[in-house]
């Protein structure tokens, strides 16, 4: 370890999204003391955290994975993952740790592996709820008892101590649950003896590999860390660090631009200076953190349906000219033959998305009244109860989409192309977000138990 400024190298926004391998290895030849990358987010939604799913493919999360092994193992520097799998759930976790198993296997490397739950126990967080140490966040669903069996899983968003304490037992490679998107990489340089504001400003940074930098991609971004700031480099000689480029990144993902609320303290960067080392790299100082109550974010999710979709469109200007009657048209023609099924209009959701007119922003588009687009897109999703359900209910709407009249329609056959066969798509279970809350904990070590492997 350097006994100067800590070197932290972060090869990509998430892992699984790939990085170009000659950057890496420009990282490793510049010295480093750790290697990581962000496994996840909730950004995709509910849907990889009720399910279990990963958000990167296997293949892609094992390249990513067997390339920062290798090089954390030359260059004898710890590899450290925060959320898992995209989600951080036990399977998540679990996925992940069997990829390193199979990378070691696969290459002779012996390394002890830390794996760090952030799946949550039902019980404990409903004692949490009745003891009253659980806040509801901004905008969040109310919480109880009730709500909390209604989830597929919870997991809570660990702050830095529990990958401090992997590295304490020994850890070469540290995967964990859920954790706050900088964690990791502040956990890293505040074991390393520097203050908590430089070291969770890096985290902000390293979180999502080059992004800071220009031109934007998927690519390694190199950041030390020393008593009073840091400094921020890509190593990839075609990209570079600018004064507006990091700044500029540092508004994203939160509700301030400066205040950054994170498990156990607060971030400021209200007063941060962004100086340009060189045409390639920025030095940011200026940043505090101010310690408060010590609270973990709990996510949740709860299943609420099935879905199946079409995607469909046309270029008819008669249709489009009188679109929204025709919609309205399908909706009740749909309802009424449904009917016949046995399926009563609060059985299923039927909503039409129209790209090319307002499919992005919704009622919230300001140029709706005013478009007069030559196509429109549609995606056509049927949610229900159950599956069955709303196969039918989608196969009854594309058919009638197809089909259905309108003034002035010239073309006697179908109305819609559609780019698929078969049309009809099931995507299957919907999840949503039911547990937002943040919860207050004496130890921030106890929601978050460790294993270690020595592989």
């Amino acid at each position: 370890m350097s006994s100067g400024a800590y070197r932290m190298l972060s090869t990509s926004g998430i892992l699984g999204y790939g990085f170009p391998e000659l950057s890496l290895v420009k990282g490793e030849a510049r010295g480093v003391d750790m290697i990581g990358v962000d496994g996840g987010s909730t950004d995709p939604g509910p849907f990889y955290l009720g399910s279990g799913k990963t958000l990167s493919s296997r293949r892609a999360m094992k390249r990513d994975l067997r390339l920062m092994i290798q090089a954390g193992r030359r260059q004898g520097v710890p590899v450290v993952i925060g959320t898992a799998g995209g989600a951080g759930g036990t399977p998540h976790l679990q996925i992940t740790a069997d990829i390193v198993r199979e990378v070691a296997r696969e290459d002779g490397i012996h390394l002890r592996l830390a794996t760090i739950d952030a799946e949550q126990d039902k019980a404990a967080l409903k004692r949490a709820t009745a003891e009253g140490k659980m806040k509801r966040l901004t905008g969040g669903p109310a919480i109880d008892a009730e709500a909390i069996d209604r989830a597929e899983r919870v997991v809570g968003m660990m702050g830095p101590e529990p990958f401090a304490a992997a590295l304490d037992g020994g850890a070469d490679v540290v995967l964990a649950g859920r954790s706050s998107d900088p964690a990791p990489w502040a956990a890293m340089a505040i074991r390393a003896g520097k203050a908590p504001a430089p070291a969770w400003y890096a985290g902000k940074m390293l979180e999502c590999g080059a992004t800071p930098s220009i031109p934007k991609g998927h690519d390694c971004l190199y950041v030390t860390v020393d008593d009073d700031g840091v400094v921020l480099e890509p190593t990839a000689p075609e990209r570079a660090c600018t004064p507006s480029s990091v700044a500029n990144h540092a508004l994203h993902e939160n509700p301030s631009p400066c205040i950054h609320v994170e498990p156990g303290g607060v971030l400021d960067t209200t007063d941060c200076r962004f100086d340009a080392v060189n045409d390639r790299a920025v030095r940011v100082s200026g940043m505090t953190w101010t310690p408060s109550p010590y609270t973990v974010k709990l996510e949740g999710v709860e299943l609420v349906g099935y879905r199946s979709i079409s995607i469909c469109g046309t270029r008819d200007p008669l249709l489009i000219d009188t679109l929204d009657d025709f919609l309205k048209s399908i909706h009740e023609s749909t309802a009424t033959k449904v009917g016949n099924l046995g399926v009563t209009p609060d059985d299923y959701t039927l909503i039409i998305r129209r790209y090319g007119l307002d499919g992005v922003m919704g009622a919230a588009e300001p140029l709706r009244s005013t478009a007069k687009p030559h196509e429109i897109g549609f995606v056509v999703e049927a949610v229900a109860d159950d599956q069955d359900t709303a196969d039918a209910v989608l196969s009854v709407a594309r058919v009638t989409m197809l089909h259905t009249d309108f003034p002035g329609r010239l073309c006697r056959e179908g109305n819609m192309a559609f780019p698929y066969s078969p049309s009809d798509i099931q995507a299957g279970p919907v999840y949503r977000f039911s547990v937002f809350q943040t919860m207050a904990v004496d130890d921030p070590l106890a929601p978050f138990p460790i294993t270690y492997e020595d592989l």
